[in-house]
């Protein structure tokens, strides 16, 4: 039988490890870089829903607002790249940072990757979720600034309300189709844009210069 003292000691370690922080960012090409202006480009989509690239863009200029950064608006920047021949956001992502800089003025660039959006039906249950990457990219030097993930699901707000298990196959499937026909995705995208791109959190994005939180330590 193990020792107390040696039993104690491997609760210890399991409960340690599960704690571990993260760790922290480094800043300081983002500080350096000091960014007042950001480009935000139309997120690549992995996901099978094609609304998903326009339904976060339409969300993440708040969050960045918010966060103390003047953000280019998405309208005028998309109906420009469409003047210039350029609809699919993987062509737009692959135009060079000097040619954006030159024609937008921005500071920094922000590249979005959608790898989740959507509503998916398991067994008992149905979730709707969205996960994006971001990369805040200088526009006059070209090195990465900053990046970060993020995730929201729908069932982080609904309950498990019990049941027999017919009632809960019952209940998945019209939880999807009420998803679906809400595009509750929308709204999920909407969390998902404020966890990613708010500052103030750990590892998140610096306060930019028109907030009143400017220079604040986030790390």
């Amino acid at each position: 039988m193990m020792p107390m003292t040696k039993l104690a000691g491997v609760a210890l370690a399991t409960l340690l490890a599960g704690c571990v922080t993260p760790e922290p960012y480094n800043y300081s090409a983002f500080r350096q870089s000091n960014p007042r202006s950001i480009l935000v480009l139309p997120p690549v989509n992995q996901s099978p829903d094609i609304k998903a690239s326009y339904s976060l863009l339409s969300q993440v200029t708040y969050p960045l607002a918010e966060s103390g950064y003047y953000v280019l608006p998405v309208a005028v920047v998309d109906e420009t790249f469409r003047q210039n021949g350029l609809v699919n956001p993987e062509e737009i992502q692959g135009v060079p940072l000097a040619k954006l800089q030159e024609i937008f003025g921005a500071d920094a660039a922000l590249y979005l990757d959608i790898t989740e959006y959507g509503t998916t039906y398991m067994v008992i249950s149905s979730d709707t979720r969205v996960t994006a990457q971001a990369r805040l990219v200088d526009l006059k030097t070209g090195e990465q600034l900053w990046s970060g993930t993020a995730t929201a699901s729908s069932n982080e707000q609904d309950g498990s309300g019990g049941g027999d298990l017919v009632g809960l196959l019952v209940q998945a499937v019209i939880t999807q189709i009420a998803n679906t026909l809400n595009d509750r995705g929308h709204q999920v995208a909407g969390i998902t844009s404020m966890r990613l791109l708010s500052a103030g959190q750990p590892n998140g994005i610096l306060y930019g210069p028109r907030s009143p939180h400017y220079g604040q330590t986030e790390e």
